[in-house]
């Protein structure tokens, strides 16, 4: 079994959270809350993993991930 590391964003919204992985194009989902949220990610993730494993393509890893939040003013 291999073990595999991805950055996620997870962003709220009126509707709940939002999550998505920058490595692994496509790979988006929403949830109620937090918790449903990380759990619909990593199914997401696994899913994405296997999918590019049986059809032979790279799995791609971020190096480095930097995250910040900004306000600015216009």
């Amino acid at each position: 079994m291999n073990i595999y590391r991805f950055s996620v964003i997870i962003e709220k919204d009126k509707d709940g959270y939002y999550a998505f992985c920058p490595e692994m194009q496509g790979c988006y989902i929403q949830g109620e809350t937090y918790e449903e949220v990380i759990v619909n990610i990593k199914d997401a993730l696994r899913l994405h993993i296997e999918d590019r494993i049986a059809d032979g393509e790279a799995i791609l890893q971020a190096e480095s991930v930097s995250l910040t939040s900004m306000e600015i003013a216009v």
